[in-house]
């Protein structure tokens, strides 16, 4: 299924797209290469990394084939990113803020990619709100599980909530006849804000702690 949207706002999305799955693809390879990965690893990391979460969405509202198999450009973007991070690993390693801004860039557009996608298809604007989120993290989520590490949106650090909070800002608008391209930009500027204001701050989201003491035995 097409987006119909302006063909303005495409061909930025589009090109912020692609900068995401690079981006996702460098993160994934980071990631396999902490894990000391080979190569196909790394490269079956990065891939899942980029685009698992669009996949994801895409099986769930039934629009196959999925994004990425319509267009070889991703499977070329995510192979320059193992490139890159393999060729460049020091330095990359350098660059992790340029990685945040652009990461974070990256599930902004997500999240209104994946939002707009289930709202053309008249899924309720809560489970749209869901399917936006699910583009933008669970890439993440399901690369952090492959290599043993506990995801990212369920530590303290507030990821998949500011895609919600911004997801919900789109939603929001839609009736105040504000353009597409202007709900994208606020929605796209809301979540990069709160991302940015988290890590500075350190802000997070309270964790459950187990307060049951553990009754040690006795020693003999």
């Amino acid at each position: 299924m097409q987006i119909d949207i302006p063909n303005s706002i495409s061909t930025l999305l589009f090109s912020l797209d692609l900068i995401g799955t690079l981006v996702f693809a460098i993160s994934g390879s980071m990631a396999a290469a902490s894990k000391k990965l080979d190569l196909f690893g790394a490269a079956f990391i990065a891939f899942v990394t980029a685009v698992g979460g669009g996949t994801v969405r895409d099986l769930l509202i039934g629009s196959t084939p999925v994004g990425w198999m319509r267009d070889v450009n991703y499977i070329f973007i995510i192979l320059a990113g193992v490139g890159i991070t393999f060729l460049f690993k020091k330095y990359v390693r350098k660059l992790r803020r340029t990685l945040f801004l652009f990461d974070t860039i990256g599930i902004s557009v997500f999240t209104v990619l994946g939002l707009q996608k289930a709202l053309l298809i008249e899924i309720h604007p809560l489970i749209a709100v869901m399917m936006g989120m699910f583009s933008a993290v669970l890439g993440g989520v399901i690369r952090d599980i492959l290599i043993n590490e506990i995801p990212l949106i369920f530590r303290k650090e507030i990821y998949a909530m500011a895609c919600i909070a911004g997801g919900a800002l789109f939603v929001m608008l839609e009736p105040s006849g504000i353009s597409f391209e202007m709900r994208t930009v606020y929605t796209i500027a809301l979540i990069i804000t709160i991302r940015i204001l988290a890590i500075r701050f350190k802000i997070g989201l309270p964790g459950i702690q187990d307060e049951i003491p553990i009754k040690r035995k006795p020693r003999k």
